[in-house]
């Protein structure tokens, strides 16, 4: 059973890497698209509450401080699918798209450090819109197509020092590179050229981010954590080329260039401040864990470029906050393999900072997951569902209800230990 688990969990994963769709929302049209979880599978399926978690044998990717609690050489990669159900007011249609979340290797350090490092995906484009234009009598008179793709990775590498008396500190350095693809294109009736909007850009960029954690008992058994992390201001610069020319009228939209109409190139850059995360929970080690995670930024800033005449959407601040937790029965249990699944639930509401036609874009969901342990060891295959919903139909825009599968594989072992002679 166990064997067959790791099987499907590979293949699936590896399906997704190749995956060329990473998004499927229509949100993901704005700015560099959407922002993902830069947490575990482990953390979304609690709320996306993870800052003030530690662990031996897991990763938590908000707070860098929890890397120098690790004692296990851990190996970590994920994937999800995402199906969104999009209501304009008007009509209701359906889509999906998969994508590889990231990868990840921890390396403990003299038991008190730990050394992370991994890919991540950091934002996703991934839309395809319709705008007709009818006669009187019915007829379509006109047709903008709008589609999208691309979007932006992570590589970071992040380090953990774990005090004695129960104080963690952490750092974190990212490099963020990737390109979009955004293209309109534009047919009329009963003319025989039509024309096509292309923007193609590349984006590259530097992060960092540091963290504290102090996770002291205060009763028995019983631990209070709490974590603060900061993702300090970046910036990220968007070197494009702005393209449009003719093609041929025909209904697929596939006909070839007859002519370019105007070339041009641009720069701009995108100014993320800073971000604080604060968390804090109470639980038993390996047992049971609750918590809440508050985070907040001041408006990102998109100057230069193609964003200078952009009037219909703005960024505003950021805010989210998150409530979950995690039930192991008996961690070391032998006979019963139920009792070492871990249970995980948890609820979101968010302020994305997006803000189209003069409407917020709210979001809001909840999440649940298991840990199903892989034979007698730590390692995990790891499971999360959310349930959410996102944006209105106010002011000319679309309702987003989502459903997303999030699966990861969770490895552990010890490195470097020293040979026994009996």
């Amino acid at each position: 059973m166990i064997k067959d688990i790791i099987v499907i969990a590979i293949l699936f994963i590896s399906t997704l890497g190749f995956s060329q769709a990473t998004n499927s929302s229509p949100y993901s049209l704005f700015g560099i698209g959407d922002q993902a979880h830069l947490k575990t599978v482990e953390e979304i399926a609690m709320g996306q509450m993870g800052g003030a978690l530690n662990s031996e044998y897991q990763l938590s990717f908000t707070n860098p401080a929890s890397y120098g609690s690790l004692n296990y050489t851990t190996y970590v990669f994920a994937g999800g699918n995402k199906t969104n159900f999009v209501d304009d007011g008007e009509n209701k249609q359906t889509s999906s798209a998969a994508a590889l979340s990231y990868i990840g290797l921890g390396i403990p350090i003299r038991g008190n450090q730990g050394l992370v490092m991994g890919l991540q995906l950091n934002t996703a484009v991934g839309y395809s819109l319709v705008d007709q234009k009818f006669y009187d009598d019915g007829n379509v008179k006109e047709i903008d197509r709008y589609y999208g793709n691309g979007g932006t990775n992570r590589v970071f590498l992040g380090y953990g020092y774990k005090f004695p008396f129960d104080l963690s500190l952490g750092a974190e350095l990212a490099y963020v590179f990737g390109g979009i693809d955004n293209n309109v294109l534009n047919r009329r009736d009963n003319v025989q050229l039509a024309t096509q909007h292309i923007t193609d850009s590349n984006i590259k960029g530097t992060s960092a981010k540091l963290g504290i954690h102090y996770g002291p008992k205060i009763k028995d058994e019983l631990r209070l954590k709490v974590g603060v992390s900061a993702d300090l201001e970046s910036t990220l610069r968007e070197k494009g080329d702005i393209l449009l020319y003719t093609i041929f009228n025909v209904e697929d939209g596939t006909g070839f260039p007859v002519d370019t109409l105007s070339s041009d190139s641009y720069t701009s850059t995108i100014l993320s401040p800073l971000k604080t995360a604060i968390s804090a929970g109470i639980g038993e080690d390996n047992k049971w864990f609750v918590g809440a995670e508050y985070t907040f930024q001041n408006p990102l800033e998109f100057t230069g470029g193609i964003y200078d005449d952009i009037d219909f959407y703005r960024y505003e601040e950021f805010m989210n906050i998150s409530v979950g937790g995690f039930y192991t029965p008996k961690i070391n249990s032998i006979n019963n393999y139920f009792e070492r699944v871990t249970y995980r639930a948890g609820f979101n509401y968010q302020k994305t900072g997006l803000v189209v036609n003069d409407t917020e874009i709210n979001e809001y969901g909840i999440s649940f997951g298991v840990s199903l342990p892989i034979g007698l060891k730590l390692s995990n295959v790891n499971l999360g569902f959310e349930l959410g919903k996102r944006g209105t139909t106010d002011n000319n825009l679309v309702e987003e209800d989502f459903f997303n599968f999030r699966l990861s594989l969770s490895l552990n072992d010890k490195w470097f230990r020293k040979q026994k002679i009996y």
